[in-house]
């Protein structure tokens, strides 16, 4: 299997932090060199391993905030 590369761009926030030190999130992050993307995902502390994550382009990012902002929470 090919060893996957990643450079944190920028770090957004994070949404949680599990019982094990991981956290949830969101980041922009250029995957194998390519153009950065946002990416909501767990990460070990020192992000030395990751969890499954979604990767968004900045147009699913903002159909996502316009969603959430239409929520009833």
């Amino acid at each position: 299997m090919a060893e996957i590369k990643f450079e944190i761009k920028e770090t957004m926030g994070t949404l949680s932090q599990s019982p094990k030190g991981w956290n949830k999130e969101l980041n922009l992050i250029s995957w194998n060199g390519k153009e950065a993307k946002y990416d909501l995902r767990d990460w070990a502390p020192e992000h030395e391993k990751m969890g499954k994550g979604v990767t968004l382009n900045i147009d699913e990012l903002r159909s996502l905030r316009d969603l959430l902002n239409g929520m009833e929470l």
